[in-house]
């Protein structure tokens, strides 16, 4: 029998063989979807599922163009397209399921489906994504509509108070506005255009025409000259002080000088006028603007306020006592601030008139009458200004000459005394200051094409006097040629 078997298998798998080629080969079915389905808006009935999945590419491309209005702050808004937002659609295997339906089951489930279908529609819905990146861009875009809210204020006119009303501050939330257009589309679209609110915080402004009533009664003030100043300098002092004037400060609000009068720029009404730099006076926009703060710094003490930042400057100046000064530099980041400490708005009042400069600060008065302030500089140390110093400048002809004068250097403290009904009661150390011995300077220029006229002017220049050399000079330039 194993011999036989063995002869069998030949002619077994020959056999097998010709049954397997002599079958006919079945191609794959096609699938169409059901009648009465829809994906979305999308009648996908009848379709393969590459046709219905084409159809619904053709339709989220028909979507592009619809625009909404992405609505900021009061007003304003910006019109933008779905494309823009990077509108696409991301639940492909809906085309899959919606194939599904009526495959599967016996004959009878099948049936009923259909039945079912001829009635009631099955639909299925998209789902839509949007491009986060376009979305923050579209959305930050918006925060141009922002505004500050703007505190009631006041204005003297004709020696009354005139109370400014304020506005309302707007300021676009971009983080949760971004979650906000990303919602809209993804969870509550009818896939029609419309409006998207953005989430916008308001900003209410501070003070009440009842809070400003009672700003009536001069705090402080006080007066500092600049009649010796040019022209320039004349115009900074002229323009800082019209830059402060009419400021209201709140309980608890800081003031700084340099956000109310800067940026020194010609834009902003600045001149190029001499200021204190490395022990030098050199030219610079705003030069002179340091009396603005100085005056405005002793109105500040007498109406007893917080000062929260001051600086000396590096030299002595002319117009108030040494220690009495305060200092503002943009670039070395010198500021003058104080904190409105009383429980009541303040108004401060800036006044040019005859080369004088005047603050005034007006609030309400809550100290008693019998109580008086005075501040008092104490000179502590001083340094002589030292030998004259002379340069000269080959790139100026002889006859060109820039002084500069001495400044003596002192150490300084400035106290505020208190006296009630006429008696002392205390005595504070105020600041400490310390100043920078400068000497006399002066530079003279020395281009010339005479070699004797070279020579003398050098030679004037060697015996380190000023003077001296100032005569050398009108002598030389009186001189015939």
């Amino acid at each position: 029998m194993g011999n036989a078997l063995k002869k069998g298998l030949p002619i077994l798998a020959m056999l097998c063989s010709f049954l397997f080629i002599s079958l006919p080969v079945q191609a794959k079915e096609v699938v169409y979807i059901k009648d009465g389905i829809y994906v979305s808006d999308i009648h996908v009935g009848g379709m393969t599922v590459e046709e219905a999945t084409a159809a619904v590419e053709e339709y989220v491309e028909s979507l592009q163009p619809l625009e909404f209005t992405l609505q900021a702050a009061e007003a304003g808004e910006s019109v933008v397209t779905a494309q823009q937002l990077g509108l696409t659609w991301k639940n492909e295997e809906v085309i899959r399921e919606a194939a599904a339906v009526g495959q599967k089951g016996n004959i009878i489930q099948r049936y009923k489906m259909m039945k079912d279908l001829q009635y009631n529609n099955l639909r299925f819905e998209l789902e839509f994504d949007v491009d986060v990146e376009a979305v923050s861009l579209l959305v930050e875009d918006c925060a141009k509509y922002d505004r500050d809210a703007i505190n009631m204020s006041l204005k003297r006119e004709d020696g009354e108070f005139v109370i400014v009303e304020g506005q309302i501050g707007y300021k676009l939330d971009v983080e949760k506005s971004i979650d906000e257009v990303i919602d809209f589309i993804t969870q509550d679209w009818n896939h029609q255009g419309g409006a998207i609110a953005l989430v916008v915080e308001e900003a209410q402004p501070r003070g009440t025409a009842e809070e400003l009533s009672v700003v009536q009664d001069v705090l402080s003030s006080y007066t500092t000259s600049f009649k010796s100043s040019g022209e320039d300098r004349s115009a900074n002092v002229t323009n800082g002080c019209k830059l402060i004037d009419g400021t209201v400060l709140y309980p608890g609000e800081e003031f700084s000088t340099m956000e109310k009068v800067t940026p020194f720029t010609e834009k902003n009404g600045y001149y190029m006028a001499g200021s204190y730099l490395s022990g030098k006076v050199v030219d610079s926009l705003g030069g002179g603007i340091c009396q603005v703060s100085t005056t405005l710094y002793n109105a500040v003490l007498f109406a007893e306020l917080d000062v929260t930042q001051r600086y000396n400057h590096s030299m002595v100046v002319s117009y108030v006592e040494p220690s009495a000064d305060a200092a503002i530099a943009e670039s070395a980041g010198k500021d003058f601030k104080f904190v409105n400490n009383t429980e009541y708005p303040i108004y401060i009042e800036g006044k040019v008139k005859n080369k004088k400069l005047t603050f005034t600060i007006y609030g309400k008065e809550t100290r008693p009458e019998n109580r008086e302030v005075s501040f008092e500089s104490v000179i502590l140390e001083t340094t002589p200004a030292g030998p004259e110093v002379i340069y000269t400048d080959a790139s100026q002809k002889i006859g060109y000459v820039s002084k500069q004068s001495a400044h003596i250097g002192y150490k300084a403290q400035l106290w505020k005394i208190v006296k009630v009904d006429g008696e002392e009661v205390s005595r504070e150390q105020v600041n400490r200051s310390t100043y920078k011995m400068s000497p006399r300077q002066a530079t003279f220029g020395v281009a010339t094409a005479d070699p004797n006229a070279y020579n003398e002017i050098m030679a004037a220049i060697g015996t380190g006097s000023i003077d001296h050399t100032v005569n050398v000079m009108n002598m030389l330039m009186a001189a015939p040629v």
